[in-house]
């Protein structure tokens, strides 16, 4: 854990948050406290999703370590806290609050199994010296929809933590589905508010991946020309058009590759078995591709049980492509190998999201959800509430505090709060959804003076229709969006110089 504040939004916020702390009584006291504590925290991340949908796969991939377990056990049916600790150890956290230490297995994971009562347990929370988890506390939830009740009430009582000890869990989410979003899937991202302060899932705080993308048949998909990737990129597309505006974007990505290239689970004896492999002939190769059964019991000098494990942590996917680099590039190292592997995986583009929306944006999506709980925390007492609300208006009126009155634009129009005309609010959508200015105009690579003369414009249309053609609630959210055209128009004639 950190001991600085995110950011200057998050300071004001426990700034407040002390001032308010007097006029409060004792239960809601201890509640700030522990507000004030979270806004000190790295940004936790619950990662979401369906049972069997590669979620702590993909933990361990963004993790950079195989920790934790996979397939079906006790342990995955509870809720595992992953965070930055100096010493590598895992506590297990008692519903009566008790804490004991966990042994590690001997493959240096979290036993798939625990030796007690489910009953008794409240969630698991490793401490890990991964550098990645200083900025970013993971959440791996149980699946969700098919799981037992037991393990979605689990999910439910740590992320709904408003109602366990009225401050949220998790301030954003990372929603992992396969192949296509079902309707369930919708419900329970729609649901997921109790993971994120009592806040709607929107873009602000929620991405979603297409996991196990090297499982789609690419002739199914229009435009995919035969090709894995380009029919999974095709797909993630459709699918973030319908999350939308739940999700910031939706990302495909092959868990299973990225965390055997990231992880140190492949290995340079994997790398040599793949360069065996790859001087079998063309038609025997091609056969072998077609089936995992025809790939570990195709006559080959590669024995049976090796084939197997390149299975397990490549999918025949993952082979194939090793296989082809090594084809490529004969000399090809071990590491090379590996990089490539997690070049094909979508990871990276995976990362390069979370920092765009989540680590990025930190210092607001924490001060936010720090506003809502506090509004939480006051609601049950009418004088307490007033006190509130009436400070948060008067933090919300500061202008370095826009940043807050734009996020809190946005999760209106994700949660239809405000309904708009559909351009209008993809617009809304567009300029709060990014840190980079070329993509808030929608004018990726156009030049400087095109991008000021367009901000300028759209301030001064957007402040016409706040004042003019807006209905009340429209018209609070116009006049947030004109103000942030308006400081991007300022912004661009200061590094022009203009």
């Amino acid at each position: 854990m950190t001991s600085s504040l995110a950011g200057p939004l998050s300071a004001a916020v426990a700034r407040l948050v002390a001032t308010l702390r007097p006029q409060v009584g004792p239960g809601t006291a201890a509640g700030f406290d522990e507000v004030v504590r979270r806004l000190s925290a790295p940004l936790q991340v619950a990662v979401a999703g369906r049972i069997k949908s590669g979620k702590s796969t993909l933990v361990n991939a963004l993790i950079g370590r195989r920790v934790a377990p996979v397939g079906v056990g006790e342990c995955t049916r509870l809720v595992t806290r992953f965070q930055y600790g100096a010493v590598d150890r895992i506590e297990v956290v008692g519903t009566d609050g008790s804490r004991w230490v966990l042994p590690f297995d001997a493959d240096g994971m979290i036993p798939a199994d625990l030796a007690v009562d489910l009953d008794t347990v409240s969630h698991l929370e490793a401490y890990l010296t991964n550098e990645v988890l200083r900025e970013l506390t993971v959440i791996d939830t149980p699946g969700l929809g098919s799981l037992d009740s037991d393990s979605v009430a689990r999910t439910e009582k740590l992320l709904d933590q408003v109602s366990q000890d009225a401050v949220a869990g998790a301030e954003a989410v990372l929603y992992v589905f396969t192949q296509t979003v079902r309707a369930d899937d919708r419900d329970t991202l729609r649901a997921f508010t109790a993971a994120t302060a009592g806040r709607e899932a929107g873009p602000v705080n929620a991405i979603a991946v297409l996991n196990k993308a090297d499982t789609i048949a690419p002739e199914s998909v229009a435009g995919a020309d035969g090709d894995v990737w380009r029919a999974a990129a095709i797909l993630a597309g459709k699918q973030a058009a319908a999350l939308r505006p739940r999700v910031a974007d939706v990302l495909p990505v092959m868990g299973l590759l990225a965390e055997s290239a990231e992880t140190g689970a492949f290995t340079s004896a994997d790398a040599d078995a793949l360069r065996a492999l790859a001087e079998l002939d063309e038609a025997s190769w091609m056969t072998m591709l077609m089936s995992a059964d025809l790939f570990t019991t195709w006559e080959c000098p590669v024995p049976a049980a090796t084939r197997s494990r390149l299975l397990a942590k490549l999918d025949l996917y993952g082979v194939d492509r090793a296989v082809r680099a090594v084809q490529a590039e004969l000399g090809i190292t071990a590491g090379a190998l590996r990089r490539a592997l997690l070049d094909a995986s979508g990871l990276a583009g995976v990362r390069a999201r979370l920092d765009a929306v989540f680590r990025a944006r930190a210092d607001g999506i924490k001060a936010a959800a720090a506003l809502a709980s506090i509004t939480a925390l006051a609601a049950g007492d009418s004088g307490e509430r007033q006190r509130v609300n009436d400070a948060i208006e008067q933090l919300l009126g500061r202008p370095e505090a826009h940043q807050l009155r734009l996020l809190e634009a946005l999760t209106l129009i994700a949660a239809n709060a405000v309904t708009m005309p559909e351009d209008l609010a993809d617009e809304v959508l567009r300029v709060g959804g990014s840190g980079d200015i070329p993509a808030q105009l929608g004018m990726v690579g156009r030049p400087p003076h095109e991008l000021v003369a367009y901000a300028l414009e759209r301030a001064g249309w957007w402040r016409s229709f706040a004042s003019f053609g807006a209905t009340p609630a429209q018209s609070r959210v116009a006049h947030v969006v004109h103000r942030a055209y308006f400081l991007i128009w300022q912004q661009l004639r200061g590094a022009s110089g203009g």
